[in-house]
């Protein structure tokens, strides 16, 4: 097996954060920008966890990694909770459409 370094998760992490920014700039449907921020947390996570690995050696990368799954779950059920009042109103979860908060 191949040895991995810290670049090969480096890359990977910026593969995801780049998909994640596509998704949540170039999609309408609020359950697909929901899954590109999820994306990008990943990203996040994958590097968190890489460089408490490869660069301080102990597990405070894995410490930080569970704190931003919790987020990333918080997040989620607050974000579904958010889509489905806004369709409850307008019965469509376009982003575009959403202009219930506008004045």
């Amino acid at each position: 097996m191949a040895h991995l370094s810290l670049n090969h998760f480096l890359v990977i992490g910026a593969l995801l954060f780049g998909f994640g920014m596509l998704a949540v700039v170039t999609r309408r449907n609020a359950v697909a920008v929901l899954m590109g921020i999820e994306l990008i947390l990943n990203a996040a996570n994958l590097n968190l966890v890489a460089f408490g690995r490869y660069v301080a050696g102990g597990v405070s990368g894995q410490v930080f990694g569970l704190f931003v799954i919790v987020l990333a779950a918080a997040e989620a059920a607050v974000g579904l909770a958010i889509i489905l009042a806004i369709y409850q109103m307008s019965r469509s979860i376009d982003t575009s459409q959403a202009t219930t908060l506008k004045e």
